[in-house]
């Protein structure tokens, strides 16, 4: 059965210790900011679904079976965190996952994410992004983000349930969460 965690010391420890993490939730909820600092901090790859494997510039979609050779290549190496959703490629990335981090705080605080980011790099490509795909927002993406844990968590929860028995699922609520467990990972490095 899926082990569910909330963030604090044992979380940290599982952190440290997994060479491949898989890291999901709604778009502004703080997964690409999680994630290259684990990658920092953890000495892993960092693969960004977004600028890695689904965008070519000029925001057009990279063809699907190009797509999911791509992730099968970045799944297949032994160290990394894969940031992004898509339900499609979750069970190729669950299958090699030594856990996921799934990012579910408030909707409010995912919309504040994008609208944040999109006025710190707009007209910009951010760098989890695709080349030529400068950052943008409009009101299908924000009623995506609204409508996300209605509509696009029944996916995560049934495909986590449905990976494997010993999948270990953290689950990371607010950006203090993030913080938390960052600084739990602090003080195991330091020993303390």
């Amino acid at each position: 059965m899926v082990k569910y965690l909330k963030t604090g010391p044992e979380a940290a420890s599982l952190v440290k210790n997994a060479p491949r993490i898989c890291v999901v939730g709604c778009s502004g909820s703080g997964k690409s900011t999680l994630s290259q600092t684990l990658c920092r901090v953890l000495n892993l790859t960092y693969i960004s679904m977004d600028r890695d494997v689904f965008w070519l510039p000029g925001w057009v979609l990279r063809p699907r079976p190009d797509a999911v050779e791509r992730m099968k290549g970045f799944v297949a190496s032994e160290r990394w965190i894969i940031d992004g959703n898509s339900p499609g490629t979750l069970p190729a990335r669950l299958a090699r996952a030594d856990l996921v981090i799934w990012m579910r705080p408030p909707r409010y605080a995912s919309i504040y994410g994008i609208l944040s980011r999109w006025l710190k790099h707009r007209g910009t490509v951010r760098p989890e992004m695709a080349e030529g795909c400068p950052e943008k927002i409009d009101w299908e993406f924000l009623k995506y983000v609204w409508n996300f844990e209605a509509k696009e968590v029944p996916q995560f929860q049934a495909q986590f349930e449905n990976a494997r028995d010993d999948l270990t699922v953290i689950v990371v609520t607010s950006r203090k969460q993030s913080a938390e467990l960052l600084s739990e990972l602090a003080k195991i490095h330091r020993g303390v």
